[in-house]
């Protein structure tokens, strides 16, 4: 037997078909699995009874499982979820003010170890499928008890290094019949993976793309972030470039600040050239320190200087954004297993 959930889109289809049954049916049960979370067969109450009998024979739903939820004091809540084969990720949830926003991982783990990010350093385990990404999503709502209105492919992973799952996770997460979240309320962010990035250009769906730079020099970024090394910054932004081209979608750029690195005026000279040449905007978000990293968090108002001098020189909008969770571990680049924090 198969976990029905773990069926996607065109599996379903052709599940259906080969039964001679109506191509709706596959709006139907994805709305019982993920609109309505419900985990009995028997209770898909507008299926056929035969059908249901059909399923319920051959195949079961089993459930991901929130293991640990701690609270954050700005109302933020990071979830530990133990998937069907007992790996574990984390996910975030950021309420602001009507928003309701879900934090996902992609990965278990994470190969691009980037200096600044704990997941890195547990190491790579493997990619999720569509239907544990998309768990994450159900858990959450169903703790909360309300609508998610944003989901932010920024937890555990590389996104586009996962590409399929994750463009198949989105899809279901923008379906009318289960999560109902617009396009343009999924947010897809990349260290910088070209290919994804141009995979993504050609897709029918307007998501958005988020790019974590966290330098504009070359060799700075690939201290920072190793992956520079295969997608340099000036194949980078042509492939950005190319993107809006093709979408009319300014990209959002995340910078985190890490003081003593990143803040020099060689940086802010090398960030203004780059971040002006593309159609973006740009997202300062504060280094938050975590037991893997010799990096400090910046200061108030070292943080200030930099963001007066950035919206100075920037022609882009520049926006803070302080994360939220940090005293769960939960804010951006801290996740990273429970038991490994408190090690």
């Amino acid at each position: 037997m198969e976990n029905l959930i773990s069926l996607n889109v065109k599996r379903l289809e052709s599940l259906f078909s080969s039964l001679n049954e109506k191509p709706y049916r596959v709006r139907q049960v994805l709305k019982w699995i993920w609109g309505k979370g419900k985990d009995n067969i028997d209770e898909f109450s507008d299926l056929p009874k035969d059908l249901r009998h059909f399923l319920s024979q051959n195949y079961y739903i089993k459930r991901a499982e929130p293991l640990s939820i701690l609270a954050s004091q700005d109302g933020s809540i990071k979830f530990l979820i133990k998937l069907e084969n007992e790996d574990r990720v984390e996910s975030v949830f950021i309420p602001d003010g009507e928003r309701n926003t879900v934090c996902v991982s992609s990965q278990v783990g994470c190969p691009l170890k980037c200096a600044f990010c704990a997941t890195g350093k547990l190491g790579y385990v493997r990619n999720l499928k569509f239907y544990e990404i998309l768990e994450q999503v159900r858990i959450i709502r169903t703790h909360v008890n309300a609508r998610i209105t944003n989901v932010v492919f920024m937890g555990m992973g590389e996104p586009f290094l996962n590409y399929d799952e994750v463009i198949e996770s989105a899809r279901v997460i923008n379906d009318p019949n289960t999560f109902s979240i617009g396009a343009r309320k999924i947010t897809i962010s990349t260290a910088g993976i070209i290919p994804g990035i141009r995979k993504l250009a050609n897709e029918p769906e307007q998501f958005k793309l988020a790019v974590s730079l966290n330098s504009a020099i070359q060799e700075k970024r690939e201290k920072l972030m190793p992956i520079a090394k295969k997608y340099p910054l000036s194949e980078l932004r042509e492939a950005l470039l190319d993107f809006y081209e093709t979408k009319k979608r300014w990209i959002t750029f995340e910078y985190i600040l890490i003081p003593g690195v990143n803040d020099t005026k060689e940086d802010v000279e090398a960030l203004t050239e780059y971040v002006n040449s593309i159609p973006s905007k740009l997202n300062l978000i504060p280094y938050n320190p975590h037991p893997y990293s010799e990096f400090r968090a910046p200061k108030d108002e070292e943080v200030e200087k930099f963001l007066k001098i950035l919206r100075k020189n920037l022609k882009r909008v520049v926006t803070l954004r302080k994360s939220k969770g940090q005293d769960i571990k939960g804010a951006c680049g801290q996740l990273a297993y429970f038991s490994k924090l408190n090690e």
